[in-house]
């Protein structure tokens, strides 16, 4: 073996050696600055949508205050706080005074439950069963709950597990809204970087393109699936108080995860218009009822308003990457499903028209 054979060879070893510490380190470093920010991202990623989502509204009132971001990002901060904890406040102190009256009513033995009216017989398939599991609760209520205490035990360990979820979602919803704030005071500079790191994937026009695909499938989102499910609860909410249905801020958060997961309130509603109907007058729950109906189908003309519009990509597309998403990753992965399949679609016809 020649000298330059031997060279080229120590050269070539000193080079592999040198490119493989260097893989090493940057995995190294990859993987701490993910596992130190990992316990923020949710939150982070929550406030990026938030921004995106909000961001026409936000222009429009930083173009009253005179295009002063700082104090237009600080007063729509504190109006999105206020928006997310006065309903908060209401649900809690519903919830508290159902949980306490029953708690004092039962430890107290002065807790009563009125006797079923006779038309809960009438009601399709549980007529039966609910009227005789009605009665016998009104009759002796002790005696009942004695019979059923693991059902009852395993029912309050959800409730209280499903109580301490939605606080803490509160709570990281809160700072996501703090750090959508920060996103909005300095949008122009947040664009940049996206557009960098889009253009780095891809090419300029491409990173363009693709950037504003996203921004315009968050807010497509945000106001055809969560918007839509947040209407709803409110309405449903809101019949629900002036019929005075015990429990009602639990059912109107019920109501909102079950329209955020594309299913019908009325899967709610139903058994609430049933226990309407056996205590109220008969006028005020056939309005109630029709409310409720109202609510549980206006998702029909008011998702084709607001989802995927202002988008050349297909209505369809949004919603099945929103629910696939959803199936996959949560509530998170409405935003991230659809995104993905958004993109997909575009790459995929962008090949297609490729000549």
């Amino acid at each position: 073996m020649t000298p330059n054979i031997k060279q080229e060879e120590k050269t070539f070893t000193n080079q592999v050696m040198e490119v493989t510490i260097r893989l090493a380190l940057i995995f190294l470093i990859v993987t701490l600055c993910f596992e130190i920010i990992k316990p923020f991202m949710i939150i982070v990623v929550w406030g990026i949508i938030i921004a995106v989502a909000i961001f026409p509204l936000y222009s429009k009132l930083s173009l009253a205050l005179g295009g002063r971001d700082t104090l237009t990002a600080t007063l729509y901060t504190l109006f999105a706080l206020s928006l997310l904890i006065g309903p908060a406040i209401m649900i809690t102190s519903s919830l508290i005074e159902t949980s306490t009256y029953l708690a004092k009513g039962f430890s107290d033995g002065t807790l009563e439950i009125p006797p079923p009216a006779q038309n809960v017989k009438e009601w399709p398939l549980i007529g039966d069963k609910a009227y005789a599991a009605w009665h016998q609760a009104s009759s002796n209520l002790e005696a009942t709950l004695k019979q059923n205490t693991a059902q009852i035990k395993k029912l309050g360990e959800a409730f209280i597990s499903a109580i301490a979820g939605i606080g803490g979602s509160l709570l990281q919803f809160m700072l996501s809204l703090i750090i959508s704030g920060v996103f909005l005071a300095n949008t122009k500079s947040a664009y940049a970087v996206t557009l960098k790191i889009m253009s780095r994937l891809t090419d300029k026009e491409q990173g363009t393109q693709f950037t504003n695909l996203a921004t315009a499938t968050i807010r497509s989102v945000a106001q055809g699936v969560l918007g839509v499910a947040v209407i709803q609860a409110i309405l449903g909410g809101i019949g629900m108080y002036f019929m005075g249905v015990p429990g009602w801020g639990l059912w109107t958060v019920i109501i909102l995860v079950l329209a955020v997961a594309q299913l019908p309130p009325l899967l709610v509603l139903l058994p609430v218009i049933l226990y309407v109907f056996s205590v109220a007058a008969t006028t005020p729950a056939i309005i109630f009822t029709i409310w409720s109906l109202l609510v549980s189908m206006s998702d029909g003309f008011l998702k084709p308003l607001l989802l995927g519009r202002g988008m050349d990509t297909p209505t369809l597309v949004i919603l099945l990457g929103a629910i696939g998403g959803m199936m996959l990753f949560g509530i998170l992965g409405l935003f991230v499903g659809a995104i993905t399949l958004a993109l997909g679609y575009e790459i995929f016809m962008a090949w297609l028209d490729d000549q």
